[in-house]
């Protein structure tokens, strides 16, 4: 039986020579962190042929793979037999190529959703030989991922599975972006050298805001304001990690996130998993119109419980995934 903290341990560095953004910048010496678990199986040209790439959410790095360990085990879903999963800290997160572990700070290249895809896909290339994979999934941040990869370069994967996402920033996501940038950008210390305490107390206030994102519709009405405040304190102290610089760069390449228009070039079979009450990706405007929007879409909406929207637990649509995955294998 596979736990959760299986998925954790082994991960491996690996440096690209160069990476070219899509804004023409160049950077050399680029590190990959990552992890690859379960079984690589081959074609008859010796290419694996049951990859699937799991794309990390926004407080994740490549030990978020350990989320659906559930679904990992012998005769589940996602059976480590049958399936080879890489999972890759992301471009702009710490211990990948990012401001923090470069150094580079606000000097970093500002990227985009697709620049993340690219990074991806260039790792893929010149470490596993991997010019197209089975699958591609992925939760929250991640999703944006999933949904660019298959909108961008439709025949490169079987199918996708996006978990607790969207497809675009607007309405109260774009409003609470821009508020986190005005916070950032009020800083003169933003653009220092020295990473001041000024800066560290900034990354409060964002994840006050930050927080608001966190719990299903029914718990925020459940609790007093008391009880909010102790899990706003704990939320904030885990998120004072975060590095500002990271964070700033991966905000900005949210604000420009806006896939919509095309959502129809999407090959892959898909799959769409989300929460009925979901604050931040709202079941009637990020999840329902994909029907519409995606040829080949299936969406699964659970009922939350009265804590949190718990995207990690997808076994209580297992069933709801094998008869996904069954259809992918039948075709």
């Amino acid at each position: 039986m596979v736990n959760r903290n299986d998925a954790f341990r082994g991960y491996e560095k690996y440096t690209m020579n160069q990476f070219e953004f899509e804004s023409g910048r160049i950077l050399e010496n680029v590190v990959v962190e990552f992890s690859a678990k379960g079984t690589p199986k081959y074609d008859d040209e010796g290419n694996i042929n049951n990859a699937i790439i799991y794309c990390h959410p926004f407080t994740g790095n490549y030990t978020s793979l350990g989320d659906i360990y559930k679904l990992t085990a012998e005769g589940k879903p996602f059976d480590f037999n049958e399936y080879y999963f890489i999972a890759i800290t992301k471009l702009g997160f710490p211990d990948s190529c990012s401001p923090s572990t470069t150094n580079l700070k606000h000097h970093f290249p500002k990227y985009n959703i697709r620049d993340r895809v690219n990074f991806i896909r260039q790792f893929l290339k010149e470490r596993f030989d991997l010019d197209r994979v089975h699958g591609i999934m992925g939760k929250g941040l991640g999703g944006y991922e999933v949904y660019t990869w298959a909108c961008e370069y439709p025949d490169e994967m079987d199918f996708i599975m996006a978990i607790g996402t969207c497809f675009k920033t607007n309405g109260y996501r774009y409003v609470i972006s821009k508020c986190m940038e005005s916070i950032i950008e009020s800083s003169d210390d933003f653009y220092s050298e020295v990473y001041t305490d000024s800066l560290s107390r900034m990354m409060v206030s964002v994840n006050r805001l930050l927080y608001s994102n966190h719990f299903s519709k029914k718990l925020f009405q459940n609790m007093t304001n008391d009880e909010i405040d102790v899990l706003m304190d704990d939320f904030v102290d885990e998120g004072l990690f975060i590095d500002i610089y990271d964070f700033k760069l991966n905000n900005d390449a949210i604000l420009d996130y806006n896939i919509e228009n095309k959502l129809g070039d999407i090959k892959a079979e898909t799959l769409v998993v989300s929460s009925d009450a979901d604050m931040y990706y709202t079941p009637e405007f990020d999840v329902l119109p994909l029907d519409d929007l995606i040829e080949n879409s299936t969406v699964i909406m659970f009922n939350a419980n009265d804590e949190e929207i718990d995207y990690n637990d997808c076994s209580i649509i297992e069933d709801d995934i094998e008869n996904f995955l069954n259809k992918i294998k039948n075709k």
